[in-house]
């Protein structure tokens, strides 16, 4: 997208989009030490929130954590589902980016109630109901939010979950690498024929891994372009879903698997005539928004992507991008 072009630069959430790379650049990776001891003396970490707060930022750690090979119990749910769990034994760490999700204040005031010492929560907003209900608060510093949809705050909530690994076992990430390749995900040219293929298809799907990624941007599809979305977790598009799919439909691929590309041309494209777009730091046999790979970073720089396709594709449709009809900043405030 050109960056400079005031169609896009005149919206909020571009802006806070584009603040993004920086808070990867300048994040500091120290300040989740003391909770990071914690988590690892329990040896079970539960991360809960609503929406975009829990979606990436805890899926993606689950997923990355996997990844390292780390010997700590993971899980997320919604904090409502969670209070029907026995958690007295985890770490329980909430994110609400307004600080005033009714959900989790009543997951961690049940915890509270219950005399759990192990209540962790991070906020965009100081002096609100998650801090007085935790034993101990991080205050982002992306600071607040203008337009409804969550960006900013979704990836800093991501890196403060990642810096509990580095606390623990000191892995390597690279941070300049990935704010540099995070810039050029969103100043990307994107192929004029791919947003409108976008544009023009009656719902949208993402695919890809369980890291929050795909289903992360499958949200703010809805937000952003007002179509309906869908997201198929893995390989879920080659195992039944294509008997209710039809011809004009789109499927956002995050780093498709190179050993199932050949069969989702075949069954998709080729027999049905669904539109396929691949996000990917590699050549694909689809048309390719290419990005670079920063290693442990990498969903950051994908996210980041998906959000420049859904801008080029939310002006093209004239939307404003800012102001939803009917989704609100605080989905269910306490």
């Amino acid at each position: 997208m050109n960056l400079t072009d005031s169609k896009y630069s005149s919206f909020a959430l571009v802006k806070e989009m584009l603040e993004t790379p920086d808070i990867i650049r300048k994040f500091d990776w120290t300040q989740t030490a003391n909770m990071a001891k914690a988590i690892q003396e329990a040896g079970r970490f539960f991360m809960t929130g609503e929406g975009s707060s829990r979606i990436f930022p805890a899926k993606n750690m689950i997923y990355t954590a996997l990844k390292l090979g780390s010997e700590i119990s993971m899980a997320t749910d919604g904090s409502i589902q969670a209070r029907e769990y026995d958690l007295k034994n985890w770490a329980v760490f909430g994110v609400s980016n307004s600080g005033m999700t009714k959900e989790i204040v009543m997951l961690l005031n049940n915890l509270a109630e219950q005399d759990h010492q192990k209540r962790f929560s991070m906020t965009a907003n100081a002096g609100t109901k998650i801090i007085e209900a935790s034993n101990e608060s991080i205050i982002l510093s992306c600071g607040k939010e203008d337009a409804v949809a969550a960006t900013k705050s979704v990836v800093e909530s991501g890196l403060v979950y990642l810096s509990i690994l580095k606390n623990i076992y000191g892995c390597d990430f690279q941070v300049e690498a990935a704010a540099e390749a995070a810039e050029k995900a969103m100043a990307v040219e994107i192929d004029p024929e791919i947003i409108a293929k976008v544009a023009n298809s009656p719902i949208i799907y993402f695919a890809g891994r369980n890291n929050g990624v795909a289903e992360e941007l499958r949200l703010k599809t809805n937000e952003i372009t007002r179509k309906k979305s869908d997201y198929l977790e893995g390989t879920y598009l080659l195992h039944g879903i294509e008997e209710v799919m039809n011809e004009g439909e789109t499927i956002i691929v995050i780093e498709p698997y190179e050993s199932e590309m050949a069969k989702m041309q075949e069954l998709l494209v080729d027999r049905i005539g669904v539109n396929i777009i691949a996000i990917s730091s590699k050549p694909t046999i689809f048309p390719t928004i290419q990005i670079p790979s920063v290693g442990l970073l990498d969903p950051c720089v994908q996210l980041m992507a998906g959000w420049n396709l859904l801008i080029q594709v939310g002006v093209s449709l004239g939307i404003d991008l800012d102001h939803p009809t009917r989704a609100r900043k605080i989905g269910n405030a306490i």
